[in-house]
């Protein structure tokens, strides 16, 4: 048995090597102490604007490698465990090993899916929308289901998710919501569930119990950068003010606080309901705006450089990415990746890793086309 498990974190201990080298760690440390040796220097702190650009970058690099040390350490430990283990031949430890190692793949896996994120905006915090299709409600209902799923995943990721605008159906399920979710990697990780999500299943709304289709888009935006300009004229904005909506309570707003703007030029509409303040809730519904205005800028870029590849302009987005089909059997393909499964259970529970490590991966190789 401990032999096994020797075995198992020698294994890991060898992934986590590749990986290093992978990320350059000793290369990004050796980077750190040039930045440290330089903030010692005189005259350093003259310069505040630099200072401050090297302080962000320092940290950084910092954050780089902290997830690989901190596993590292983890491992060793790991393995000072396991010979303890087998000196002493004590199998109260058993348990305590398995568990140590589950916990330990599972960090490591996460580490080798970080590795993949290769876009500049990977690191940023994400503003995130979900929006049913035509079908009433049965879509409001699909879209509930992908909102929950959606906010298991950031709790099994430990991000923090806040709910920013949402409004209810009308007999079940959500019209609308927008959450904004801040963590580590958060648009890495969240970036492979923009677009159409369908479901099939028999719907609990028909009395005939036939299958029904259903359409849900998800939009993942990232937050914008304070040092990122983006030009947003006071005559071009037009404001509303409503009470909150929700499912009741003390935490439904019964002022008119709500903020409601709508950009003119672009004809966007962005609101957040959730503060008690209009003036806050009106900040942030400038910074969901910031972040479509911004937004709609990358794609532009991004469909130039593709139709500068490609000869043609990108016409995937906002198709359909991936189906949930419930009835008459199980199964979630994603038509992008291939990646499939007939766990379905686990996935609307929120366990979206597979999909994730999937997409990260086609996207590479895209881009590298």
């Amino acid at each position: 048995m401990f032999e096994i498990e020797a075995a198992r974190i020698e294994e890991y201990i060898a992934r986590l090597t590749d990986l290093r080298r992978c990320l350059n760690v000793d290369g990004i440390k050796t980077q750190i102490a040039g930045l440290e040796h330089d903030m010692t220097l005189a005259g350093f702190w003259d310069d505040l604007e630099n200072a401050q650009k090297v302080l962000q970058k320092l940290k950084s690099l910092k954050n780089a490698v902290a997830a690989p040390d901190q596993l590292q350490k983890e491992l060793d430990d790991a393995g000072v465990l396991v010979v303890l283990a087998q000196e002493e031949q004590d199998p109260s430890l058993t348990q305590e090993i398995l568990a140590q190692a589950e916990a330990l793949d599972q960090k490591l896996r996460q580490l080798e899916i970080n590795s993949l994120f290769a876009d500049p905006r990977d690191p940023r915090n994400v503003i995130l929308s979900i929006h049913p299709g035509a079908g009433g409600t049965e879509s409001c209902d699909w879209a509930e289901m992908l909102y929950r799923m959606l906010m298991r995943f950031c709790e099994r990721r430990e991000f923090v998710a806040e709910v920013a605008d949402y409004q209810p159906g009308e007999e079940a399920g959500i019209k609308s919501v927008t959450i904004t979710v801040s963590g580590p990697f958060a648009y890495g990780n969240l970036k492979s569930e923009a677009g159409v999500h369908r479901l099939v299943r028999i719907s609990p709304f028909d009395a005939n119990k036939r299958r029904h289709t259903s359409f849900v888009a998800i939009e993942v935006l990232t937050e914008v950068d304070e040092n990122i300009q983006i030009d947003i004229r006071e005559e071009d904005l037009k404001m509303d003010v409503f009470r909150s909506s929700g499912a009741g309570g003390q935490k439904v707003n019964k002022t008119s606080s709500a903020v409601r703007l709508t950009h003119i030029p672009s004809g966007i509409v962005v609101a957040c309901q959730i503060e008690r303040s209009q003036h806050r809730n009106r900040a942030v519904a400038m910074q969901l705006l910031r972040s479509k205005l911004y937004d709609i800028e990358m794609r532009k870029k991004e469909a130039e450089l593709a139709a500068q590849r490609n000869g043609q302009q990108d016409v995937a987005w906002g198709s359909q990415i991936r189906s949930y089909v419930l009835q008459p059997y199980q199964l979630i393909k994603d038509h992008r990746t291939g990646v499939e499964t007939s766990n379905v259970d686990r996935v609307l529970d929120g366990e979206l890793d597979a999909f994730i490590e999937g997409y990260l991966k086609w996207d590479l190789k895209r881009k590298s086309n």
